[in-house]
């Protein structure tokens, strides 16, 4: 990488400089004065924290019924606006949340305590959002692929029966990405989702449907997975809370497309929250007994006793964008306050993190006993479809392909690129090794890396196509292994989410879940839209 990087570098920043200042000025003529913002949340019941709804349901201070009626009536208001439900249990979820009302007006203090406590159901009528690649019975489980379209799931995800079994009530599912590989979600069966606080800005991907709904307020939990940052780029591009788990603490079966076993340690099911004290007891459900067992979530974490390291980008790489500079700003903020109280704080730079895009696609390229990805485009669960994606290309040049110019483009490369790569793999994957190595040790069991969730704030519909590799800023952590914290840090000058990644070793959660909480005190947390941070 040494002197073909030196003298690269700068031929290649001068020449993406150029190129993406053309760009970016014919978005911002396209796109100007046309952006929307969703309506202010004014319904009380919409701003209580999961834990608290639970809570003030089981002692009756609020009905269930109550609390799903408000939920729905603010999806039906927000989503003409975002478009990012794509599916829907009014019905039946206010039915279930009747049946609870009933079962708990019947029972005593006492009885309830005994049936319905926190420790058995903590998200007890607690309304919950779901991302459609999961499997959810009787829902759609198309994963955007539009020959999946007649398809319906006949179980439940392994995640969802640990939510339901905790007292959450399923009522909607949201949008993603095709085939859950894009960071824009947007595709042929649903349409696209906008940003609740910029309609012509992105809600990344390939959970952005459920980043999105958090954000509007129409959803207080949701579900997500995360191969490259599809929990954390929507928790960034919404301000909301997210969590990338280590690996193993949470089941990932019951989603399409679901990850090869070689490339299952980079996939990670995790909670979205608005609000960060939700993260802790969600990821507590979602994980069980079992996988809960191997976190350390109940641990005590003393900012005093903490060590952070905060590293402002990647050091320069290239066909990556440069950090925007209030993102930089917004995290330096983050670090000052936690030496604020008493962590203590540095600044480092990794020059290996200029690889990270490769040390990604080097380890995923080396996860090959799945089926490809055009394989995965034709919707087929065994595995033995394939899209041909050149084909596909000269259909969407003329409007004809039913796929997104984001899944052709990657399903070409799957085709090939990996055959030709397999040096450059495996050279970069020892780059990472040593690059894991050395963070482990650097981090320990008390330190945290803060780093920059993504070099843009929230892009322009169809941006990301001109940006494709910007997703590396998250992708790195799945390579690496490591447990990510999503946090909001308040709004932009023009008014869109600021947020930074907080990182720790493995199976360290729970320092990461303890600074969303002190950053969440400190900048405020989610911002409910139409109002300034």
């Amino acid at each position: 990488m040494g002197l073909a990087y030196k003298i690269l570098y700068p031929i290649v920043s001068i020449m993406t400089f150029v190129i993406m200042m053309i760009v970016d000025t014919v978005f911002k003529l396209v796109y100007k004065d046309k952006g929307k913002i969703v309506p202010t949340v004014t319904e009380q019941l919409l701003l209580i924290p999961a834990v608290t709804l639970s809570q003030k349901i089981r002692s009756r201070e609020l009905r269930a019924e109550d609390v799903m009626s408000a939920y729905i009536m603010r999806a039906k208001e927000v989503n003409p606006f975002v478009n990012a439900v794509v599916g829907e249990q009014y019905d039946q979820a206010l039915r279930r949340a009747q049946e609870l009302d009933s079962s708990l007006d019947s029972l005593t203090p006492e009885q309830i305590e005994e049936n319905y406590s926190e420790s058995k159901k903590p998200l007890l009528g607690v309304p919950l959002s779901v991302k459609e690649a999961f499997s959810w019975t009787g829902m759609a489980n198309t994963s955007g692929i539009p020959s999946r379209k007649h398809l319906r799931s006949n179980q439940d995800a392994p995640v969802l029966v640990n939510l339901q079994e905790a007292g959450a009530i399923p009522f909607i599912q949201t949008n993603i990405s095709e085939a859950c590989m894009w960071f824009e979600s947007s595709n042929y069966v649903y349409g696209c989702t906008n940003n609740a606080y910029d309609t012509t800005r992105i809600v990344g991907g390939s959970s952005g449907g459920e980043g999105c709904i958090l954000s509007t307020g129409a959803a207080v939990i949701g579900v997500g997975s995360d191969i490259g940052g599809s929990i954390r780029m929507p928790c960034f591009f919404n301000g909301v809370f997210g969590h990338k788990a280590s690996f193993g603490v949470v089941e990932n079966s019951g989603q399409f497309p679901l990850a090869s076993e070689s490339a299952m340690a980079l996939l990670s099911t995790g909670p979205m929250c608005r609000y960060a004290v939700d993260l802790i007891p969600c990821l507590k459900v979602m994980a069980g007994p079992q996988g809960s067992a191997k976190l350390k979530l109940d641990a005590v974490v003393e900012l005093s006793k903490l060590r952070v390291i905060s590293v402002p980008d990647d050091s320069g790489a290239m066909l990556v964008s440069h950090v925007d500079p209030e993102l930089k700003k917004a995290q330096q903020k983050a670090a000052d306050y936690l030496k604020s109280q008493g962590a203590m704080v540095s600044e480092q730079y990794f020059s290996k993190f200029r690889a990270s895009l490769d040390m990604w696609a080097g380890k995923m390229n080396l996860c090959d006993d799945g089926p490809s990805f055009a394989s995965l485009m034709s919707g087929d669960d065994s595995g033995q479809g394939h899209v041909n994606c050149f084909t596909e290309l000269m259909k969407w040049t003329v409007g004809q392909s039913t796929h997104t110019l984001p899944a052709i483009a990657l399903g070409m490369f799957d085709d090939v690129g990996p055959r030709l790569t397999r040096k450059t793999d495996l050279k970069s994957v020892q780059i990472l090794n040593a690059l894991r190595t050395e963070l482990l040790q650097l981090l320990g069991d008390d330190a945290i890396l803060l780093y920059p969730s993504h070099p843009k704030i929230a892009p322009y519909h169809n941006h990301p196509i001109f940006t494709p590799f910007n997703f590396a800023y998250t992708g790195l952590f799945n390579a690496l292994g490591f447990p990510v914290t999503q946090c909001p840090l308040g709004l932009s000058r023009e008014g869109l989410p600021l947020g930074v990644q907080v990182v720790t070793a493995p199976y360290c959660d729970h320092l990461s879940l303890a600074v969303a909480r002190e950053l969440e005190k400190e900048f405020g947390g989610w911002v409910n839209p139409g109002t300034c941070s």
